[in-house]
């Protein structure tokens, strides 16, 4: 078993994460994994990604707040608000961005493979 406790788990920056703090739970620098990681980010008022496209599968859960997923595949967008336990699953190659549009801050988790399948 491998534990990372919140107060422990590094941070990293991440690419076209505008007001976003982003930890590593698990994998990668966080801790030994083989096939995913977990991230934890926390959008400010306002914070969001860019509508960027990933060859991986992501999934997302948002623990508090309430944030808009845009997805777009094949040049059709759709957007959805999630809120608190709300999930989505992101397929690879679809483009995707999180926009937290309410005053307070928003809390996601990220699940995603260590690398692109082969």
């Amino acid at each position: 078993m491998h534990v990372t406790r919140i107060e422990q788990a590094p941070a990293y920056e991440a690419p076209n994460h505008i007001d976003m703090r982003c930890l590593r739970l698990q994998g990668k620098e966080a801790g030994p994994s083989q096939q995913m990681w977990m991230g934890m980010s926390q959008l400010l008022p306002g914070g969001h990604t860019g509508l960027d496209a990933s060859p991986m599968e992501k999934l997302y859960l948002v623990l508090e707040g309430h944030l808009h997923v845009i997805a777009e595949q094949d040049g059709v967008q759709h957007e959805q608000e999630l809120g608190p336990w709300d999930s989505c699953r992101i397929a690879p190659g679809e483009k995707r961005q999180l926009i937290n549009r309410s005053p307070r801050p928003a809390v996601v988790v990220l699940v995603m493979p260590t690398s692109a399948p082969t």
